[in-house]
Formats: structure tokens, C-alpha cells, sequence
């Protein structure tokens, strides 16, 4: 079986994930194909193959499924992908903005007791409104991506604190200024704050990260807490927040609760991925792979979906990064299986 994996750079040499893609293709019984868009030919495609410790310049078949694990904006490189689509099957596609995912899972309304109220900012006078309804809120992109650009907005009497911010409190007309330049060129979203903190008052969240398996299930591989400092309000790794492992976590938190507790995000975890899959088949005749889950919890342990997010990061946690990517080239094998009717 030979699997693609499409990338925007034109050669593998130094992309790590791509050898451990390789390896754990090599692993499985597979073959693993490396290649850009501008590689693809009619009936061909010049990518590497990995063989005897390095990359092989290779002209080859097209593959039996492709692993499309980074995003493009370039019309020529979209038009390529496109024509391809129709002959390979792919392991990933968008789920849409952050906006879309919660009006998708309002329409379902299955989910819809765990989603925090999320409007699209349409101007200033708007925000004041919301504001009204919401003295702390959160604004974010809903095309957003590791927790940039995401604000932490309190209201006081006539007065705006932002963090992250420069110190100081923003006056109506510098508040206005301020929303009008967020939401001049994209979609801003804003829910109001929840206050999901430790016991040591640290802001943190829950990403759950869920994957699909060998046989085309929903597995809850990683569960983990992205803990912020006392001062902070994006729970976000890139944005300098911290993790640790999910059960030492637990049971700080939850003490004599944090087993029932685990037990249920983890089911919530599954749960929410195959109805989001679900929804995806009957609105897009698509599938899912792969999603990352941000959810908060309030006092009482009630869970609130913050986000959800196609093609998460790997989790910052040791030793886990190739078991994500092994059980991303075991759906793929899976996928190519069933494409082909299992006779690969």
C-alpha cells in the first residue's frame, strides 16, 4: 500500500515528521510517498520515497489514499489538489471556522446544552451590547489558530480592561477604535468568560484531542489540562502555558472525584467527535479524521465547549507525538481499504 503525504515543501530533507511518517508507514507494512501539489502530473506524481537511510527522488504511481496535513492558499496548488481529490482519497478535511462548528452543532442541538454563547462581532455598537450581557468576556478569530489575537475583555462601570494589554483602561471611544480595527479584515467571535481555574487560581482548559483508528473508530488518545499563569488568560502551549499529565492533574483538582470526572470527559471526547463526524457526512458527504477539543469546566464540573479544531497540534507531552502519527497512517490504511473495497 502506498501512502501520499502532501506537504508545501518541495522535499522532506530535514522535516522530521515526515520520516517519523515514513517510518511508521514502513511499520504498518506500508510505503510512504512525499510530495508538493507543483509535484503532481497527470497520471504520476515525482515525490521521495524513504529507502536504505535516505530520501529517494522517485516517480511514482498516485498513492492509495493521501495524509493532506498541511493547509494551502495558492490558487494553482488548491486547483491541483482539487483535480486530485476526485482520483485519491484524502484523511482530512476542514471542519469550517470556529463560528460554523457551534451553529452546526446548535442546528443538531445534541450538543448544544455545552456550547458557550458565541456571536460574530458585526461592529462596535454591537459589542457594546454584548457587553452589556457579558461584563467579561472573550474575543477571539474564528479563523484563529494556537490562542493569537485572543482577548480577555472586562467591563467596569464605563471603563474596558484588555488582557493581554498594555495597563491601562480603554474609554468607550478607544474600546470602539479598538474593536473596529480587530474586526476591519476578519471574523471576530465573542463568548463570555468562564472562570475554570485551579485550585491555585490558574486559568486552564481541557484539550481533548481525538483521532480515528485501524478500523475507522473514534479513539480519545490524549486528554491533557493547558494550564496558564495566575496572570494569564490564554490556555494555549504556543502562547507560554504549561500541561502535565491529565491523572496527576485530575487528582489535585478533583480529588476523590477525578476518575468519574476523567471517565466522563473522556466519553464526552468520543462522543462529540462522532456526532461532529456524523454531521460532517450529511452536510459535506465528508469525513473526519482528527479534531482537538477545548472545553472548560465550571464549579459544579459542568463542561462548556470553548472550540473545536481540525488538524490539531501534537500533544507537548513526551513519547506521544509517533503514536499520534501511527494511528494517523493506520486510518489511512483503513481509508485506502475501504476505497478500494479491502483489496489492497
Amino acid at each position: 500500500m502506498l501512502i501520499g503525504y502532501m506537504h508545501y515543501r518541495k522535499n522532506p530533507l530535514g522535516l522530521n515528521k515526515a520520516y517519523a511518517f515514513a517510518a511508521a508507514a514502513k511499520a504498518e507494512g506500508a510505503e510512504l510517498l512525499y510530495f508538493s501539489p507543483g509535484a503532481v502530473n497527470k497520471s504520476t506524481i515525482n515525490g521521495y520515497i524513504y529507502r536504505n537511510g535516505e530520501w529517494v527522488n522517485t516517480v511514482s504511481r498516485y498513492p492509495d489514499v493521501i495524509c493532506n496535513v498541511a493547509g494551502f492558499t495558492n490558487d494553482k496548488q488548491l486547483e491541483i489538489i482539487e483535480k486530485l481529490e476526485k482520483e485519491v482519497p484524502f484523511t482530512s478535511y476542514s471542519i469550517g471556522s470556529k463560528l460554523t462548528v457551534f451553529e452546526n452543532l446548535k442546528k443538531y442541538k445534541v450538543f448544544s446544552e455545552y456550547l458557550l454563547p458565541s456571536e460574530k462581532v458585526v461592529s462596535a455598537k454591537h459589542f457594546f451590547t454584548l457587553s452589556d450581557k457579558y461584563p467579561e468576556m472573550v474575543l477571539k478569530p474564528s479563523w484563529g489558530h494556537q490562542g493569537k489575537d485572543v482577548y480577555f475583555i472586562q467591563r467596569d462601570a464605563g471603563a474596558f480592561k484588555i488582557l493581554p494589554g498594555i495597563g491601562k483602561d480603554y474609554t468607550a471611544d478607544e474600546i470602539s477604535e479598538f474593536i473596529f480595527e480587530k474586526i476591519k479584515n476578519d471574523e471576530y467571535i465573542a463568548q463570555p468568560y468562564i472562570n475554570c481555574r485551579t485550585k491555585a487560581g490558574e486559568p486552564y482548559d481541557l484539550r481533548l484531542h481525538t483521532q480515528k483508528g485501524a478500523e475507522g473508530e473514534w479513539l480519545a488518545p490524549y486528554i491533557y489540562p493547558r494550564i496558564s499563569s495566575s496572570g494569564g488568560i490564554v490556555c494555549n502551549i504556543s502562547q507560554g502555558a504549561c500541561t502535565e499529565e491529565i491523572g496527576v492533574f485530575m487528582r489535585r483538582e478533583f480529588a476523590e472525584h477525578s476518575y468519574d470526572a476523567n471517565k466522563h470527559i473522556e466519553i464526552f471526547a468520543l462522543q462529540l467527535a462522532g456526532h461532529l463526524d456524523q454531521i460532517q457526512r450529511e452536510l459535506y458527504n465528508e469525513e473526519l479524521d482528527e479534531l482537538g477539543i477545548d472545553i472548560g469546566l465550571d464549579k459544579n464540573r459542568r463542561i462548556y465547549i470553548y472550540e473545536v479544531n481540525w488538524r490539531p497540534g501534537h500533544p507537548p507531552l513526551p513519547n506521544i507525538d509517533l503514536s499520534i502519527i501511527r494511528n494517523k497512517v493506520k486510518y489511512a490504511m483503513y481509508l485506502a481499504g475501504k476505497n478500494t473495497g479491502g483489496n489492497q
